[in-house]
């Protein structure tokens, strides 16, 4: 009872977050159910079956608050449903000594990449408005969502900074477009790993505490979207991916690192993080002092 109320709570979490900053509900999920020692295909398939609904209320949500632009959601979220099933294939064949670490180097290729791109470029401003083509949608769909069933987790992490990177949309309508695309590609993916799997290694309570805490979190997620500051979000977040993987990667039996060389990694590590999170704050409190007028950054006169 105490690991479901547990996995309850992570799912809540990671959706909370997810909702916010369009990424993360996976590869959080995941990444915490592959520490508890679940097969890498099982960690998938449960995490993407609770992500038929925890998508369908987040998605639902996002577009009574106005964040959905329906055009992206269709030609980002077919490619990336036919990108999911086939990663969910993929990964339903590898054995679980080579699918754990190939995993997690995908999680924390994909740690990286949020935690750098949101750490020091920010979001850009000056395109907003601009069309999305088929032609970059599609392919991004595509790559995404294979991502996302092989890795647990990758649908947000590289579909949301792809269209923040842009600039054509609002960061708001980017998260809520991603979200809620995604419910097609977790029902892509849950089929798939159902079809070559069957329900063997699910835990069908996990995915109801996952799925229960998920939908709690998504329609504070999508009211929240716009008050919460998605640099720092990403910064946090991508750490939490980072160092989890890492730490994966160290006990696997391609590296069997000795605490003589892991302590030392995670220390690294933690202080990379930190200092990430310091810069992504003052970065995101400078960028708010210069969008003050001018007349409020000046000290009154005496």
């Amino acid at each position: 009872m105490r690991t479901l109320v547990l996995l309850a709570l992570a799912g809540l979490g990671a959706q909370l977050v997810d909702g916010s900053l369009g990424m993360a509900y996976g590869v959080t999920s995941t990444t915490l159910l592959l520490a508890m020692g679940t097969n890498p295909a099982a960690a998938s398939a449960t995490v993407h079956l609770a992500e038929i609904g925890t998508t369908l209320m987040s998605g639902a949500s996002h577009w009574r608050f106005g964040n959905v632009d329906w055009k992206v959601v269709a030609r980002i979220g077919v490619p990336g449903a036919v990108g999911s099933f086939l990663g969910a294939t993929v990964l339903s064949w590898l054995s679980t000594e080579v699918a754990a670490p190939v995993m997690s180097l995908i999680l924390l290729g994909l740690g990286l990449y949020v935690m750098s791109r949101f750490t020091f470029r920010g979001l850009p401003k000056d395109r907003l408005g601009k069309p999305l083509r088929r032609r970059f949608l599609t392919p991004l769909g595509l790559v995404a969502g294979f991502l996302d069933a092989t890795g647990g987790g990758g649908w947000g992490p590289v579909g949301t900074p792809a269209l923040l990177a842009s600039g054509r949309m609002e960061p708001r309508k980017v998260i809520g477009s991603v979200d809620t695309s995604e419910f097609l590609v977790a029902l892509a993916a849950s089929l798939g790993f159902l079809l070559s799997l069957g329900s063997q290694g699910l835990k069908w309570p996990w995915v109801l505490a996952f799925l229960l805490g998920g939908m709690v979190a998504a329609p504070l997620a999508a009211w929240l979207v716009r008050l919460l500051p998605p640099r720092v979000l990403g910064s946090a977040v991508g750490g939490v991916i980072i160092v989890t993987n890492v730490r994966t990667l160290l006990r696997s039996d391609w590296l069997a690192a000795p605490a003589s060389v892991s302590t030392p990694v995670y220390v690294v590590l933690y202080a990379a993080w930190a200092g990430a999170l310091a810069y992504s704050i003052r970065a995101h409190l400078k960028e708010k002092a210069a969008e003050l007028p001018v007349a409020e950054r000046q000290p009154a006169a005496a």
